[in-house]
């Protein structure tokens, strides 16, 4: 059976990584989708005491223990993933531990080869813009970019809900996440270019256009 494609999507906030997971996801039909962001939200909802720490960096849009991320999505896949499948994972890697530790993990399921990072790359200023923008929906949780034709929106695009701010796109909350990038995200991504398998995608464009860019960069 031939290995199944991997790929891990990267980029500041608001650089439409989980939209473009959603459109691979429509294109590959093989693909086993894990959002980091939807764990950490998920364990922010339990009573436990590491949901009730995560809810609060979460609110205040940090991030946690680093090795949390690590053990969150490899318990995922070590679990859930078939040989089939190929690994669909977006907000993922954001430290330069967290990396090696993916790759390292990928080759001893035999799928480092076939497995790529795509950068979808956004100025900080773009990030800033799209983040104090976008909106979720109130009703179905539905994420509404501050991009293209989703601008025009007054009401959700697939239940007709309410649109409201995000809690977590706070200014401070924001500004805390594009810090992190900066500092921090920046150094994986040298470690990522360096192993020859980083796409990167210009993310200042429409969303069919970067949906295009990276089925185009993965052929």
């Amino acid at each position: 059976m031939p290995t199944p494609l991997n790929l891990f999507l990267i980029g500041r906030s608001g650089s439409g990584k989980g939209t473009q997971a959603e459109l691979l996801t429509r294109h590959f039909n093989n693909f086993f989708y894990i959002s980091s962001g939807a764990l950490f939200r998920e364990l922010a909802q339990t009573s436990s005491d590491t949901g009730k720490r995560i809810a609060k960096v979460v609110n205040e849009g940090g991030l946690p223990f680093d090795t949390l991320a690590t053990a969150l999505w490899m318990r995922k896949i070590a679990f859930e993933v078939q040989e089939s499948q190929g690994v669909l994972t977006d907000g993922a890697p954001r430290r330069l531990n967290e990396a090696k530790d993916m790759d390292g993990f990928m080759d001893f399921l035999g799928r480092k080869k076939r497995t790529f990072y795509i950068l979808i790359d956004i100025s900080r200023h773009e990030a800033l813009e799209r983040l104090t923008k976008r909106r979720v929906c109130k009703k179905c949780k539905q994420v509404v970019p501050w991009v293209g034709e989703f601008k025009k929106l007054k009401k959700c695009d697939k239940c007709g809900g309410e649109l409201v701010a995000r809690p977590d796109d706070k200014p401070s909350a924001i500004k805390n996440r594009l810090d992190y990038f900066d500092t921090r995200v920046t150094e994986t991504i040298r470690y990522l270019k360096r192993t020859g398998r980083l796409i990167k995608i210009n993310g200042e464009q429409s969303i069919e256009n970067v949906s295009r860019d990276i089925l185009k960069a993965l052929r």
